[in-house]
């Protein structure tokens, strides 16, 4: 992909959850002949947490790095801003697609809003109803600016609806992250992650990282304790976010010996690592998604879930630190993976959806 004073389309894209889901949409508008410019805002910025995504997932790379780095969410969106609003003024682009619910997405959209320049975004009507969230409010800002609204589950075309989202600019079209795990199946290797890690016999995995979870010593203290007695039943394996190193490493975390503790994964060897899990422990988003359709039973240690579908129709369930224990064991016992039920939608071909929306849109 290149820049061209052309119209054409602008992707930004920041952070780990936004790559799988703009992979298919970029193929589907690549093959309307549509321009497109990928942009990264450099959010997250380590290796395995975005550069691994363009060549794990077949996406061109990026050609534009914003490199704007860690800061306070004020500093770290105010500097996309500043940066897109330099390129947007220099070559307008017809269409900004924007991703999820991360600062990249939110400062792109408010960019574009104000150059009167189209938005679309994918994974619209999601909602937690948790406005100590900060994904929640860039959900929500996003949305109510968004111009086409592409969304993943029957319940976010309701939320926008109460929203006073016009009927027109909202199309469901399901999950483009679900595209991207359906295309590399076969790729996600139980067995090769096993081997990598020296792993033997049924493990968990955990992933946790949300600052309601980490950023509080007292609830990282009993996050740890409640992983620990997981870990005295079955092996717990933590690929370990960095935003929650300092504080579960303060917290004893590695002080057990049942607790595997690893560097972050690639999506290869992540997904890889989960599809040979027991279960799953998670406050991300995304895994709830991809462990619905892996069959891989899920416990989301969060109060809400903006991804209530994955419990209707998934693997999915809400715990606490005092119930987690009790609901990995009928798992351990070999209960618990689902009745097999998908979302609707998620079949593989969302990008597809995208891709003919956005061609007839820009023909308008």
């Amino acid at each position: 992909m290149s820049q061209t004073t052309a119209a054409h389309v602008v992707h930004v894209t920041g952070a780990r959850p936004n790559f799988p889901k703009a992979a298919p949409v970029i193929k589907a508008l690549a093959a309307h002949g549509i321009r497109q410019v990928l942009v990264h805002t450099g959010q997250h910025y380590d290796p395995v947490m975005s550069e691994v995504f363009f060549q794990q997932l077949g996406l061109p790379e990026p050609d534009v790095n914003l490199g704007v780095g860690s800061g306070t969410h004020a500093h770290q969106t105010a500097k996309v801003m500043m940066a897109l609003e330099d390129m947007f003024v220099a070559d307008p682009p017809a269409l900004v697609v924007v991703y999820g619910d991360v600062n990249s997405t939110v400062a792109a959209t408010l960019v574009a809003a104000k150059l009167h320049i189209p938005v679309a975004h994918v994974e619209a009507g999601l909602r937690s109803f948790d406005r100590t969230m900060p994904e929640e409010v860039n959900r929500v800002v996003t949305d109510s600016l968004a111009d086409l609204l592409f969304t993943t589950s029957p319940d976010a075309n309701v939320h926008l609806g109460h929203e006073g989202i016009a009927a027109e600019k909202i199309h469901f079209v399901g999950n483009p992250m679900i595209d991207t795990l359906l295309s590399n199946l076969d790729a996600f290797d139980a067995d090769a992650a096993r081997e990598q890690l020296s792993i033997e016999g049924p493990y968990l995995v955990a992933t946790l990282h949300r600052p309601a979870n980490v950023d509080d010593p007292a609830t990282a203290a009993s996050i740890v304790k409640a992983l620990h007695a997981a870990a005295d039943t079955t092996r717990v394996v933590i690929p370990l976010h960095p935003r929650g190193r300092a504080s579960f490493a303060s917290a004893g975390l590695m002080d057990h010996s049942g607790v595997t503790v690893i560097e972050p994964l690639g999506y290869v060897e992540f997904i890889g690592l989960v599809r040979g899990s027991l279960a799953v422990v998670t406050d991300s988003g995304g895994v709830q998604e991809e462990t619905t359709m892996l069959g891989i039973p899920c416990l989301t240690l969060r109060p809400n879930t903006e991804r209530p579908v994955t419990i209707t129709h998934g693997t999915n369930q809400l715990v606490t630190v005092d119930n987690l224990v009790d609901r990995l064991q009928p798992i351990v016992d070999g209960q618990g993976s689902g009745d097999g039920t998908t979302p609707p939608l998620w079949d593989g071909h969302a990008g597809e959806r995208i891709g003919t929306v956005v061609a007839a849109y820009l023909r308008r």
